[in-house]
C-alpha cells in the first residue's frame, strides 16, 4: 500500500471535485457516520480507480483545517472501524497522523475492495463524483460483476502486512528464475526486480509492490509469519 505524500494529500485538500478525497470537520456527532460511510464507498470503488480513496478528517469543506485535537485515542477509535463489524466485508485500510497546511488530520486510506458490495450497516455507499451516495440496483448488478472479475486465485492474493523485504532476492535470482526459464531467455530479459517479481506473480503488481500469497511460499524468508502452516 503506497502512502500518500504530505503534497498530494494537500493537493487533494483543496480540490473539491476530487472524487477519491472526503473531508470531515470533526469525530462527533454524525460524523463518525458519515467517515463509515465514506469508507463504504472507497471499498466499493464503484469508478474503478484501482487507487486508495482517503478521508482527512480535520478538514473543512473548503480544504482548511478545522483545528481538532487528533490524539492517539482518536487514532485508535478510527482503527476499530476495521473490525467492529459495521462495514462488511471488512475493509484494508490504514490510520495515521499527518501535519497538512500546518494543522493536525487524521488521513484514512482506504484500498479498494477485491469483493464488492461493500456494506456499511446494511447499505452499500458509493462515490458519485464527488459525494456520496446510496448504490441502485444497477450500481449493485455492476459491483458484483467487478467482484467476480476481481476473482483470483488464493495464490495470486496479496499479503498486505508483508513487504518486499521479506523476499529472499537471492533464492529468486538464483534458484527460481534458473529453474523457470532458459538461460538464453534470461539473458536477454531487461527487467528490472520489481518487474520481474510482478511477471512472475510474486507481488500484486510494479506499482503495488506487495507480495503475494504464492511469493511468500516460493521466496518467503519467514513464510510462516505469514500464512499459518506454511
Amino acid at each position: 500500500m503506497r502512502e500518500h505524500t504530505d503534497p498530494e494529500l494537500e493537493a487533494m485538500l483543496v480540490d473539491l471535485e476530487f472524487g477519491r478525497v472526503d473531508r470531515m470537520e470533526s469525530w462527533k456527532g454524525e460524523e463518525p457516520a458519515k467517515v463509515r460511510e465514506a469508507v463504504c464507498a472507497f471499498g466499493n470503488d464503484l469508478p474503478d480507480h484501482q487507487r486508495a480513496g482517503v478521508v482527512l478528517v480535520g478538514a473543512k469543506n473548503d480544504g482548511t483545517p478545522s483545528g481538532i485535537a487528533v490524539t492517539d485515542q482518536l487514532l485508535l477509535d478510527m482503527a476499530h472501524m476495521k473490525s467492529e463489524g459495521q462495514i462488511l466485508p471488512p475493509p484494508t485500510l490504514t490510520v495515521e497522523k499527518r501535519i497538512l497546511r500546518g494543522a493536525a488530520m487524521a488521513v484514512v486510506t482506504v484500498q479498494p475492495s477485491d469483493a464488492p458490495p461493500v456494506s456499511y450497516k446494511g447499505r452499500i455507499w458509493i462515490r458519485v463524483g464527488p459525494r456520496r451516495a446510496i448504490a441502485t440496483a444497477q450500481d449493485e448488478r455492476i459491483l458484483n460483476e467487478m467482484r467476480r472479475h476481481r476473482d483470483r486465485a488464493f495464490d495470486a492474493h496479496p499479503v498486505r502486512s508483508s513487504t518486499l523485504a521479506d523476499l529472499s532476492r537471492t533464492r529468486f535470482e538464483e534458484e527460481y528464475l534458473p529453474a523457470a526459464f532458459a538461460p538464453d531467455v534470461l539473458a536477454s530479459n531487461e527487467r528490472s526486480y520489481a518487474q520481474r517479481l510482478a511477471a512472475t506473480k510474486m507481488i500484486a503488481s510494479v506499482d503495488d509492490p506487495t507480495p503475494t500469497v504464492a511469493g511468500i511460499l516460493t521466496l518467503g524468508v519467514r513464510p510462516r509469519d505469514f500464512v499459518p502452516g506454511a
